[in-house]
């Protein structure tokens, strides 16, 4: 996976307090599906957790960040080896829709679209209580997925700490103030 990405790549806003970002993933659905559902593959691109997939099942995501990739790069001050949330299931439609709590307030969705071989993947962010956690969910987002498209693709990804660190800095930049 090279550092230079398209400029679609990155997310943007569709209002003050919601991110939206789009990934084109190898196929097929059901792989790309299993990746969003199943603790074993979502552990290798974002996040541990058994999840039951029934709407207002509770489960937890672990972010174990530095096993993510190898090496993972430095980890910024302030972020810990792990980290934990209890989420939620507020909308499931197998294949196609996967709507989660994220945290008390935010809400986290995940929309897939076959395109021929490959499946689009729509992640929306939505109720991002502030810049600041909007800043580091716009980098996470991004990191998490190049790594995602770089497992689907059967690449070795960049280190995540370096990565995210970098499009931090360039979300700062890019999001409104």
């Amino acid at each position: 996976m090279t550092a230079t990405l398209a400029p679609d790549a990155y997310g943007v806003l569709t209002d003050p307090v919601t991110l939206k970002m789009q990934r084109l993933l190898p196929g097929p659905i059901e792989r790309v599906w299993a990746y969003l559902t199943d603790s074993d593959l979502r552990r290798q691109w974002l996040a541990s957790g058994l999840m039951e997939l029934k709407v207002q099942a509770p489960f937890e995501l672990v972010w174990r960040n530095d096993e993510v990739t190898d090496p993972p790069g430095e980890r910024p001050e302030g972020f810990g080896e792990e980290h934990r949330m209890q989420c939620r299931i507020l909308e499931l439609d197998p294949l196609r829709k996967l709507v989660f709590t994220w945290g008390v307030n935010s809400e986290v969705r995940f929309e897939l679209e076959p395109q021929g071989e490959k499946v689009r993947l729509t992640v929306t962010h939505l109720r991002a209580p502030d810049r600041g956690v909007l800043l580091n969910v716009s980098a996470g987002w991004h990191t998490h997925l190049n790594i995602l498209q770089a497992r689907l693709a059967g690449e070795k990804p960049l280190p995540l700490w370096d990565m995210w660190r970098s499009l931090r800095a360039e979300y700062d930049q890019r999001l409104p103030q």
